[in-house]
């Protein structure tokens, strides 16, 4: 088998679609339908990754989240019924890898899985990432695009590396700014914009259509490994 994956929601019916269309691409699946369930199958046991609702009967999924990350770091994708933007931020800033709104369908699902699931170097080892016509060497502070180097201003260069370690990540607008820009500016969000817009102009084909720094909109943004370049 694959690897694994728990999967807690407290939908029979949710559970079954899952188990089957995730079994059906080669993982094993454990299933849990409440906080407490899934807490101690996840500590029994840590999977691969963790498929989480957050509208559980015992907890709110949000504080699973952070109970978790006290202990692991392994990738989270939470499905909810909730749309609202300040559910996925809440989500995403207490450490979740994801957030899929139900319904969803399952190649969607299935690609959100293969991207959370794909090794993750660790940020101390010298390192190139390779993103559609992008190779960004994080060792040596080089950013190529079809080969030609592209010049970037320094804080250019600290946010797309940021950007470049958590590839297909949603990283909300917070996060960034926390960490590029520090703690004092978690609120200037048009200033990342202004940024954001930079790096699309000198890395995208078409900087008004972008495939490669995408908008999670109202949430914030990620770098997607994108295909038929």
């Amino acid at each position: 088998m694959g690897s694994r994956i728990l999967v807690v929601d407290d939908e029979p019916q949710i559970r079954k679609f899952l188990r089957i269309s995730l079994s059906a691409n080669g993982y094993e699946v454990t299933e849990a339908d409440s906080a407490a369930a899934g807490l101690a199958a996840f500590r029994a046991q840590p999977p691969d990754l963790l498929v989480l609702d957050l509208g559980l009967p015992d907890m709110d999924g949000q504080e699973v989240i952070s109970t978790v990350r006290e202990t692991s770091d392994l990738p989270i994708i939470v499905l909810s019924v909730r749309a609202q933007e300040q559910d996925k931020v809440e989500a995403l800033d207490r450490g979740a890898n994801d957030y899929v709104v139900k319904p969803f369908g399952v190649a969607e699902l299935m690609a959100r899985v293969r991207a959370s699931l794909r090794p993750r170097t660790p940020k101390d080892v010298a390192e190139a990432v390779e993103i559609g016509p992008l190779r960004i060497d994080l060792d040596r502070l080089v950013v190529t695009r079809r080969d030609e180097e592209i010049h970037l201003s320094r804080k250019e260069w600290d946010l797309l590396a940021f950007l470049a370690r958590r590839p297909d990540h949603v990283l909300t607008h917070k996060l960034i700014l926390k960490e590029v820009w520090g703690p004092a500016h978690v609120e200037d969000t048009a200033y990342l914009r202004v940024y954001i817009n930079q790096l699309r102009q000198k890395l995208e084909d078409d900087p008004t259509r972008p495939r490669l720094i995408v908008t999670d909109q109202g949430v914030g943004y990620r770098l997607k490994r994108g295909e038929g370049y």
